[in-house]
């Protein structure tokens, strides 16, 4: 029987929104942790680490002597557990007692006899032990867009852990809000400027037409004048 990937019911997407961000695991926990004890459902979250490396931690110098050390231990575990599974076939406790004993021994003189043949084929390339993890240089909280605000709210009414560093959101945190600008209203015209101009503009008029009508009047004396002196 095949089998087909596309035979599985596809999971829907979910629209989810950064809601915190800190700097460890522990914190992030916890603050889901605070999400659930306040009743939020939970199901709706994701904690997503991003930024990821590799630490490994340096335990100690490794020589023949300890790697067959280590190998002596483990072997004996390993011949613990099997010296008391075939220890349950035997019909009495003494018989049950030596098998175990004789497990360990074996288990741990193979084991010794493996972690020092192991490390001197190395050739002393790697002369130290060590730990490896991956780690995450931060890690984000999210959310159902549609209970966002109710996750805030009630984050912010939780008590923030000690050690917790939250950082800031990246850019990419949430749809951008361009700011506010108030509308610029441009500065009205002052009407005590321009109405002394109007005013002495009429004034200019005026006073031209009182010219020109001054002049006819005169214009018309003298005609008078002259008409009188040719009736005489």
């Amino acid at each position: 029987m095949e089998y087909s990937p596309a035979a599985e019911p596809a999971s829907p997407a979910v629209d989810r929104r950064l809601l915190v961000s800190y700097d460890n695991y522990a914190a992030a926990q916890r603050a889901v942790d605070t999400l659930s004890d306040a009743g939020f459902p939970v199901e709706n979250s994701a904690i997503i680490g991003s930024d990821l490396r590799l630490e490994e931690t340096v335990t100690g110098r490794l020589t023949n002597g300890r790697a067959a050390l280590t190998g002596l231990i483990s072997g004996a575990v390993f011949g613990l557990i099997v010296g008391m599974f075939l220890g349950l076939f035997t019909s009495t406790t003494t018989s049950f007692f030596g098998l175990v004993l004789w497990s360990i021994l074996w288990g741990a003189v193979a084991g010794a006899a493996f972690g020092f043949v192991g490390h001197a084929f190395t050739g002393g390339t790697r002369d130290f032990s060590s730990r490896s993890s991956i780690v995450a240089g931060r890690y984000d909280v999210l959310v159902a867009s549609a209970m966002l605000d109710q996750a805030q709210a009630l984050l912010q009414g939780g008590v923030r852990p000690a050690d917790t560093v939250v950082l800031q959101r990246p850019p990419s945190a949430g749809p951008a809000t361009p700011p506010v600008t108030a509308p610029v209203t441009p500065p009205s015209p002052v009407s005590g400027d321009t109405a002394p101009q109007a005013d002495l503009r009429t004034d200019e008029d005026r006073a031209e037409e009182a010219r020109d009508e001054a002049a006819r009047d005169e214009e018309a004396r003298d005609e008078a004048g002259l008409s009188r002196g040719r009736r005489v």
